[in-house]
């Protein structure tokens, strides 16, 4: 299954006491497909999954799949780093009506090749689910290797895509040379997808698109259609926003902007820290590069 070229990570909303605001997380898969997501992850790294309760999880998904349209895809990160209850939730997924699931590499374990092969073929086995691969070796401690990655797409006919945020576009080569034209390679860095486009990923799983997924979209279609030089050129007017979101650990940043742009999505669950004040101001400054909408003007258009 082709989950579309731009998917967006989204964050978890937070009220201003600390509880997941289901209201917001609709309302911001409502924007996110307004804004140029074919799809929305829910539950991933950015929306902060090893901080949330099971019960939380189980609501956050139920939220966005009333939210998100019939042309939109609802993907859920579901997985742990322990197999048998990555299976079990990867189950209840499957019951809510998920279009697929994320299934990132366990961390803190650090696997063999042969541990990671035998995780993610019980996880595929235990749902009818499209899986996405989740490699982001930075936070797992752990790199899910290219063969390791054809290997479960010939075994596991419902593994389909892996999002490869290995910040290494040589890996995307090997992945794309190696793996069967109708398995998906999606692009895990904003900041590398245009690179990655070029050497065949099918699309991004993003962090930027939740303030500039219309000209993401619009980027990938453009190189799609071989006019290079203009999707380089929108590359560059939002490469400085992808470097700046990053500028401390995923999600705190683009939080922050959020903040910042009137959302209220609240701060990230510790151990994450809030932006310090010089951090703060680095994102203030950089926003206001970008004539990008706040909330309430959002809130109006709506109407």
């Amino acid at each position: 299954m082709f989950f579309g070229k731009l998917v967006t990570a989204m964050v978890t909303p937070y009220n201003n006491v600390g509880e997941v605001d289901y209201k917001k997380v609709q309302e911001l898969v409502e924007h996110l497909e307004k804004t140029g997501s074919d799809g929305v992850l829910v539950c991933g790294t950015t929306g902060e999954s090893p901080c949330l309760t099971p019960a939380e999880r189980a609501n956050i998904w139920a939220a966005a799949k009333e939210a998100i349209s019939d042309e939109g895809n609802l993907i859920v990160g579901t997985t742990d780093n322990e197999t048998a209850y990555s299976c079990e939730v990867a189950k209840k997924a499957q019951q809510l009506g998920a279009a697929g699931l994320l299934a990132v590499v366990p961390y803190y374990n650090k696997p063999s090749q042969e541990g990671l092969y035998r995780h993610f073929a019980a996880i595929a086995a235990s749902c009818d689910l499209p899986v996405i691969l989740y490699n982001i070796p930075g936070r797992t401690g752990v790199n899910l290797l290219p063969e390791t990655v054809l290997r479960l797409a010939q075994d596991c006919p419902n593994i389909t895509a892996i999002k490869d945020a290995s910040g290494n576009v040589d890996t995307v080569s090997q992945l794309v040379s190696i793996l069967p034209s109708n398995f998906y390679v999606y692009c895990g860095d904003d900041a590398l997808l245009l690179p990655s486009l070029a050497l065949g990923a099918s699309g991004v799983i993003s962090v930027a698109s939740h303030l500039v997924g219309r000209e993401m979209n619009r980027m990938i279609e453009l190189y799609q259609m071989g006019r290079t030089t203009q999707a380089l050129q929108i590359h560059l007017r939002c490469y400085e926003l992808f470097k700046k979101l990053f500028i401390t650990t995923n999600p705190v940043p683009v939080k922050a902007c959020l903040n910042l742009l009137g959302w209220e999505m609240g701060d990230c669950r510790l151990p994450l820290a809030p932006p310090s004040e010089a951090e703060l101001q680095i994102l203030r400054e950089t926003l206001q590069k970008y004539d990008l909408p706040r909330y309430g003007e959002l809130l109006t258009e709506a109407k």
